[in-house]
């Protein structure tokens, strides 16, 4: 049994023009979305958040197979199992979706580690769902998902391993944050980084993950915590949430060396800067993504001559199942004030707008309710 929905469709990337407002590269389209095979699920999409890997496939920075629906940071609703007799989840429970479904029989997952499961980074590459295929049709045609989950619509088939349970009254608003832009940043500190109290941060780049990673180091004990960005609303509230130091890239030579630093930028010449601000032996961590053209150069030497340690973190190194329940009871706690991330809830035919703001720098994280969520 098929589903029509309503989905925020990109027929192509990299030559739209700016404002998006007036391009209008993401068209809202009804869309036919097949029912779930055994593994996957059907769910009605509640929120999604507005991420910068959204918008890289919109300028043309991460190249994907068009069409595509995009979205990939969300809260929804079960509605149906493509296997009834799955017994971790049931119709109504409320999830996270994720972006990296992990195979769970590779050598990473076999590994402990799910977020580097090549099985699953092909099939986001392809576009596809991880069991293969597409469930999303337009007219007949096949369209592209969006890191498995394709979250700017109504419904979506997702595998089983996209899903985490969470509380039911936790806001649709406030538990898509935790898919992407918590897992992320904060993962990158506490997973990746392994900050330990007492250990200094710093932090470039405050948009959601940046942001997220800031308050991971909080809860962390890092002591001090300095951040960097150009917007100054943005450095106004990392001081709001406990920064002890927020400047601008100009001023940030002024600030001492830190034991970590996390870079969320993606830019080559950020995560270069990122590096020379790592104490001897310090540890840098990057989270952005930056256009595949781009090179990064530092002095080789300074690897063994001052000990550094760069390391990627992608997906903040989290094992969601794992990871979104500890990041959802540290929130519930008090020590991880996520909905301070939230900037904005709005329609879903705002997509166009939104995207603006995003690349304006002018918002952090900005929430899209779809057609079935707003009535």
């Amino acid at each position: 049994m098929t589903t029509p929905i309503i989905a925020a469709v990109l027929s192509r990337s990299g030559d739209q023009a700016r404002p998006y407002a007036a391009s209008a590269p993401l068209a809202l389209k009804p869309l036919i979305l097949d029912a779930p095979r055994p593994g996957e699920l059907l769910v009605r999409i509640d929120a999604a958040g507005i991420c910068h890997s959204d918008l890289s496939v919109i300028n043309g920075d991460r190249v994907r197979p068009m069409p595509m629906a995009l979205g990939h940071e969300a809260a929804a609703t079960v509605l149906a199992l493509g296997d009834p007799s799955d017994p971790h989840f049931a119709v109504g429970d409320r999830v996270v979706l994720v972006f990296l479904p992990a195979c769970g029989e590779c050598v990473a997952c076999a590994s402990g580690e799910g977020y580097l499961c090549a099985v699953a980074a092909a099939a986001n590459g392809a576009g596809s769902l991880l069991r293969g295929g597409h469930r999303l049709h337009d007219g007949g045609q096949p369209v592209h998902h969006h890191l498995g989950v394709s979250a700017f619509a109504s419904h979506a088939v997702v595998d089983r391993r996209s899903a985490v349970k969470i509380d039911a009254s936790i806001a649709p608003e406030i538990a898509a944050l935790f898919g992407c832009a918590v897992l992320t940043g904060v993962g990158a500190v506490m997973n990746t980084a392994q900050v330990r109290a007492g250990e200094s941060v710093l932090v470039y780049g405050l948009g959601g993950v940046g942001l997220a990673a800031l308050l991971g180091a909080l809860a962390a004990g890092a002591q001090p915590v300095w951040a960097v960005d150009p917007a100054p609303q943005k450095r106004a509230l990392a001081l709001e949430l406990g920064a002890a130091q927020a400047v601008s890239p100009e001023d940030a030579a002024g600030l001492p060396k830190a034991d970590v630093v996390i870079e969320t930028v993606g830019k080559a010449a950020v995560l270069a800067t990122a590096y020379a601000a790592a104490r001897r032996g310090g540890r840098i961590i990057t989270v952005g993504l930056p256009n595949p053209a781009e090179m990064l150069q530092i002095p080789a030497l300074s690897l063994v001559a001052e000990g550094k340690t760069l390391m990627g973190s992608y997906m903040g190194s989290a094992i969601p199942a794992r990871d979104i329940p500890r990041y959802i009871a540290l929130w519930q706690a008090g020590r991880l004030p996520v909905e301070r991330l939230l900037t904005s809830v709005s329609p879903l035919a705002d997509i166009n707008r939104l995207m603006d703001r995003l690349a304006d720098g002018a918002a952090i994280r900005q929430v899209v309710l779809p057609p079935s969520a707003e009535a």
